[in-house]
């Protein structure tokens, strides 16, 4: 069932102010969605969530190789991580805070914000708030919807998502795209309710003759050549003066994960292209930026160290 309509848009201005810096450079922040090959929203009517235990996983090893990746580089990143994926695979959590990282949720089932009543959300929320701070054993500040779901459909899951106890959310990608997107939204970090209450971190975005253009990572990152992103997201430090948000899937550096029968062509392209080509790109992009964890890069001296 889709969420209740309310065409509201978020009554905030992006914040100045809230970049973090190096010898005068903006620092960005990394971030990985921990879910799993299967998990993905363009998959959800060929990999039903009942059927998940039936799927052979490689979250564990692909999270394993990041973290050796982040290490190598000297690189601490927030990690959006499912409460399925943590009760399921506790280690994970376990290596992620020894390694120095943030703990962040990404809800529990990967369901749409915009498939859920608010009731329901609040709920996926809190269970999944709970869950992720009772295996890592630290305290739970950011939230990423799953598929950047919270639009002009769902402003009321900025309330809800402070009232459960978050600092941030980043779960706006002001961009058009078929499957998700809020263009009229602000390009850098807000305070939705105008005050100083939740601050919402958009996906980083470059602005070329007036529109939004992707550069925050994900499978346009994978899809694209790499100069364009690294382009523009030297564009957003440099021009812009802000920090980039930057994100991707451990399934996404995994070119031997198993194929999903079924799948349209669309679906297929997005999900398997330049999957072997990833790594590569993460260590060029690692060792060309600088990069910090989420809460410590937009949060400052709010952040738990």
């Amino acid at each position: 069932m889709e969420a209740r309509a309310d065409n509201r848009l978020p009554a905030g201005k992006s914040d100045a102010g809230r970049t973090s810096r190096v010898n005068g450079r903006p620092v960005n922040a990394m971030s990985v969605d921990v879910e799993d090959y299967f998990q993905v929203s363009a998959f959800a009517a060929t990999t039903r969530r009942e059927d998940w235990d039936r799927y052979p996983s490689r979250v564990e090893r692909n999270v394993d190789v990041i973290l050796e990746l982040f290490d190598g580089q000297d690189v601490k990143a927030t990690f959006f991580t499912l409460g399925w994926i943590a009760e399921k695979y506790p280690e994970i959590l376990r290596r992620i805070v020894a390694g120095g990282h943030e703990v962040a949720s990404h809800g529990y089932h990967h369901i749409r914000v915009t498939e859920q009543t608010p009731e329901e959300f609040r709920a996926d929320v809190r269970r999944t708030k709970a869950t992720l701070e009772d295996l890592s054993g630290t305290p739970v500040r950011g939230y990423r919807a799953a598929s950047f779901s919270v639009d002009s459909r769902t402003p009321w899951a900025f309330e809800i998502l402070a009232e459960e106890g978050h600092a941030y959310s980043s779960s706006v990608y002001p961009i058009r795209h078929d499957l998700y997107g809020m263009p009229e939204a602000p390009r850098f970090p807000f305070h939705p309710d105008g005050g100083k209450g939740l601050l919402e971190i958009p996906v980083t975005t470059v602005k070329v003759l007036g529109h939004n253009f992707p550069c925050g990572g994900g499978g346009y990152f994978r899809l694209l050549p790499y100069t364009l992103s690294r382009w523009a997201m030297r564009r957003v430090n440099a021009a812009d003066e802000q920090s980039c948000i930057f994100y991707f899937h451990p399934w996404e550096i995994d070119p031997g994960q198993p194929r999903v029968s079924g799948l349209a062509f669309k679906s297929r392209f997005r999900h398997y292209t330049n999957l072997g080509r990833m790594q590569h790109r993460l260590r060029t992009v690692l060792s060309e930026f600088s990069w910090d964890r989420v809460d410590r890069v937009f949060l400052g001296a709010e952040a738990e160290s």
